[in-house]
C-alpha cells in the first residue's frame, strides 16, 4: 500500500504475511508505523517504526545489526488449566512452546530476509504487574522466559525496561536499532489489562499519557 497523501512520502510495501498489520503515518514522529497486538510480530527492512503496548506482555525487539533487518514479537505466555498459581515448568509444556514459537518465528522471518543470527541483538520491554485479581506475577514469567531464551539462543540482550507496576508504550525503529519506552503512570483506561485478561483466556483455552521517556 503506498500513500495517497501527495505531500507524504511513499509507504514502504508490507512484506509478504503482514499485510493485516495495522500500517498508518505518525505525524509527530514523521514516519510510517505499525502498531502490534498480542500475539502479533512485524517485521521490516525499511524505515519504519513499530509500536506496542505493553502491560503484561513482553515484547522483544531483534534485528540484524549490519543490514537493519529487524522486527518486535508481542507475547504473553498462556497458563496451565486457567489456574494462574500453576505454572508448568517441564520442557514440553504449552507456555515454553508458544514462547518458543514467538521467538523463533521472529527470528526466522528475519533470516530469510537475510539477516544472520550472529548478528542480531536484542531489547527487551514490558512485564509489568498490571493483571489485577492474578495472584502469579504473569508479567515476571514472561520476563522470566524470555531472559532465559535469549541466554539459550547466546543472543546480545543490549537493553532491557522490565517489570514494574505500570504499562508501556514502546517505540521501535529496527533500522536503526533505536527503542523508545515510556511509562503510562497516569493511564485510567481499563482497555489494555481488559484487552490481556481476555488475550490470556483465549490461551488457556487452545490446544497448545504518563511517564517519562526513556531512550534504549
Amino acid at each position: 500500500m503506498t500513500s495517497i497523501n501527495p505531500e507524504l512520502p511513499r509507504q514502504p510495501r508490507a512484506l509478504p504475511g503482514f499485510e493485516q498489520v495495522r500500517r498508518y503515518w505518525d505525524p509527530v514522529h514523521k514516519v510510517y508505523a505499525a502498531k502490534i497486538m498480542p500475539g502479533e510480530f512485524y517485521v521490516t527492512r525499511g524505515g519504519e517504526m513499530i509500536v506496542t503496548t505493553l502491560g503484561s506482555c513482553v515484547s522483544a525487539c531483534i534485528r540484524d545489526r549490519e543490514k537493519g533487518i529487524g522486527g518486535m514479537n508481542h507475547f504473553l505466555l498462556p497458563l496451565r488449566g486457567g489456574d494462574p498459581a500453576k505454572w508448568v515448568h517441564d520442557p514440553v509444556n504449552l507456555a515454553t512452546r508458544y514462547g518458543n514459537h514467538a521467538m523463533e518465528q521472529l527470528i526466522n522471518r528475519i533470516m530469510r530476509l537475510g539477516g544472520r543470527r550472529e548478528q542480531m541483538e536484542v531489547k527487551l520491554f514490558g512485564g509489568g504487574r498490571v493483571l489485577k485479581g492474578v495472584t502469579t506475577d504473569v508479567g515476571k514469567r514472561n520476563i522470566e522466559f524470555a531472559m532465559e531464551y535469549i541466554a539459550i539462543e547466546s543472543l546480545p540482550l543490549l537493553a532491557q525496561d522490565v517489570g514494574g507496576l505500570y504499562p508501556r508504550k514502546v517505540q521501535y525503529y529496527p533500522e536503526t536499532g533505536r527503542a523508545f519506552s515510556k511509562k503510562l503512570l497516569r493511564t485510567r483506561n481499563e482497555t489494555l489489562v481488559e484487552r490481556e485478561k481476555n488475550y490470556l483466556h483465549e490461551l488457556e483455552d487452545e490446544a497448545i499519557e504518563g511517564g517519562e521517556v526513556d531512550l534504549f
